[in-house]
């Protein structure tokens, strides 16, 4: 910091002449305030102000209140959804309240309807078994470990399901995390830094994203699910950059569709970058036993440096999980925020996750009634011409009809006839990609499928 800035203005003893002074103080000011508009700090900006002028009121769109909420800009987009929403007579989709276990059916209001809004794919959700494995661990355990892992927050549950998820990738340990989501942010926002390359499928999940930001690393997103676009992108920019990290996805829940992770795993080794893969949808789900992408691939999970996974889909509990070799995971154990400062996990979402592993071990089947129960609805979906995108028949299937509108429409229509699915709208993705995302449970019936797309067929053409 010069001398103007520390002693204040006209204190500076380089430059006696007032005026002058006056025109190095507003150029530098100048510069700190572009500096701040553009994200970088600018500590000179805030320890004076310009000379003999008042600071301006603040004005939040014709508003003096810089404390009223309601100003807020994403306050201001969701009443217009509101209004445009009552305007065409469409009732909110979202925050759908649920009487009990959501499965191939749920009851919302009352009333007993066939569900495609849930990520209990393999049915664990609910079932007899994982409940009542949870009751006797809050019988030991109570219901919060009342601590941080580290601190005084361990308990044997979670080194046993740690163990568990690590054989799944063959991998030397694992790590789980209270939130599915902050797992993400915390490990990507943790490994990596300034002169370090993040590079990501264009649909990367947002926690990604944040993630990435939180780092302060350099982020760059490459074409969906395309392994050549990714390495011609790695070819112009490894020079640059110390390390790298690949982010893909098992499988792509808004579109249903998997990567070629032979095909990612030669570009990472060619370019000498770290791969990490996303599960949440992919375990439970791909492969003969559910274990994930690379079953599904039939690839060396070790060729992987880093999985992720959720407890929440197809492991019926709650929270994250990191799976890779030990200096990684000692690493995140240590220094990843969102583990060392928050409670570890409880019983009662420990213990359902580790249940639901084992019975997934144990009843493969369920993985091939969902395999079936998929497929049978992306056929069926298609031979009535509906547009279902990118799907391959994985648990997910989107039906894309290119209008929010029309979308929330025909989601509310359908919650008339007795069937629950959720609406994408924009921005969530492009208007012309708005859709109905359909997810597919173990326990599904075809008969329910063809009662489901048969609504939507006739419910679409009125609406055309």
């Amino acid at each position: 910091m010069t001398d103007t800035f520390r002693h204040g203005p006209g204190n500076s003893a380089d430059d006696p002449s007032p005026d002058n002074r006056r025109e190095t103080l507003k150029r530098k000011l100048l510069l700190a305030s572009q500096k701040s508009r553009h994200g970088r700090s600018s500590p000179t900006a805030v320890a004076v102000e310009p000379p003999n002028r008042q600071p301006p009121e603040p004005r939040l769109g014709g508003h003096s209140d810089p404390t009223d909420f309601t100003h807020l800009e994403g306050h201001r987009q969701i009443q217009l959804l509101q209004e445009l929403g009552a305007a065409q007579g469409i009732t909110s989709p979202f925050f759908r309240c649920h009487d009990g276990s959501a499965g191939p059916t749920s009851r919302i209001a009352g009333r007993e309807v066939i569900n495609f809004a849930s990520y209990n794919y393999v049915g664990l959700a609910g079932d007899p078994r994982v409940n009542q494995a949870t009751i006797d661990a809050i019988g030991r355990y109570g219901t919060s470990v009342s601590a941080s892992r580290i601190v005084s927050g361990e308990r044997p549950f979670h080194a046993e399901l740690e163990r568990s998820l690590a054989a799944v990738y063959g991998s030397d340990d694992a790590l789980t995390f209270v939130s599915g989501h902050a797992t993400n942010v915390s490990t990507i926002g943790m490994l990596l830094g300034p002169g370090d390359l993040i590079v990501h499928d264009a649909l990367i999940h947002n926690s990604v994203l944040i993630g990435a930001q939180l780092s302060g690393a350099r982020r760059m997103p490459f074409a969906h699910n395309d392994a050549k676009a990714l390495d011609d992108l790695l070819q112009q920019q490894r020079p640059y950059f110390r390390r790298i990290l690949i982010v893909i996805e098992g499988l792509y829940s808004m579109d249903g569709d998997v990567p070629d992770l032979a095909a990612f795993i030669a570009v990472k080794q060619r370019h000498r970058a770290w791969l990490m893969v996303d599960e949440a949808h992919s375990l439970g789900v791909l492969g003969d036993h559910g274990m994930g992408l690379s079953e599904h691939c039939g690839t060396n999970p070790c060729d992987v440096d880093i999985w992720m996974g959720t407890l929440s889909k197809s492991l019926a509990s709650c929270g994250g999980f990191i799976a890779g070799n030990a200096p990684l995971i000692d690493t995140l154990r240590h220094l990843a925020p969102g583990f060392l400062y928050s409670v570890g996990l409880p019983a009662q979402l420990a213990v359902p996750a580790l249940t639901a592993l084992a019975l997934l071990h144990a009843e493969p089947e369920r993985v091939h009634r969902l395999r079936h129960i998929s497929r049978y609805f992306l056929k069926a979906a298609r031979a009535l011409g509906l547009d279902t995108g990118l799907s391959q028949g994985h648990a997910v299937t989107p039906i894309v009809l290119g209008s929010s509108a029309r979308a929330a429409q025909l989601s509310q229509a359908l919650l008339e006839d007795g069937i629950n699915v959720q609406p994408i709208l924009h921005p969530a993705v492009a208007e012309r990609s708005a859709r109905l995302r359909f997810f597919l449970n173990c326990d599904h019936r075809e008969s329910q499928v063809d009662n489901a797309l048969a609504r939507v067929a006739e419910n679409l053409a009125q609406l055309s």
